[in-house]
């Protein structure tokens, strides 16, 4: 049976992309770990704090799941957990000192990586592949609904 040569060019790009790593090794952090530093920064970013509940609703994970993930990022000083002024009981998850710095070093890094990507590759044909990427991501999501090979997102 012959596979598609656009799925195969499709899944090949995915990986390759899934592969960069604009934190150059320095991370070990598994996607879950990732994706919850991701969200504690972005509310940190609005100068707002984040529960664990919430995390684990974002993560579509346990809250269970959640309370192991902060603890081994704690113990690696990457998390920390700090009590509400308001309610002792409620917890909010917040970046260690010594994480937030390493997250706006490597940030730094990246930034710098990609604005030498756009300088080599050029601003417009980055704009029109990122618009061009939207769109085929749009187009292959309705298709993909159609033949339930995902479920439709809900918003």
């Amino acid at each position: 049976m012959e596979i598609n040569k656009y799925l195969i060019k499709l899944i090949e790009a995915a990986r390759g992309l899934e592969a960069l790593d604009p934190f150059m090794g320095k991370s070990t952090l598994t996607k879950t770990e990732f994706r919850l530093l991701q969200e504690v920064v972005m509310e940190q970013e609005k100068g707002r704090n984040i529960i664990s509940s919430e995390l684990a609703r974002r993560l579509g994970v346990t809250r269970s799941a959640v309370s192991q993930i902060v603890t081994k990022l704690e113990k690696q000083n990457i998390v920390k957990r700090t009590a509400a002024e308001t309610d002792r009981k409620i917890a909010y998850i917040c970046l260690s000192d010594y994480a937030a710095a390493m997250f706006l070093q490597q940030c730094e890094r990246a930034n710098a990586a990609m604005e030498e990507l756009t300088e080599v590759f050029g601003g417009e044909r980055l704009d029109r592949f990122m618009a061009e990427y939207d769109e085929l991501c749009k187009a292959f999501c309705k298709v993909a609904e159609h033949h339930k090979f995902i479920e439709k997102p809900q918003n």
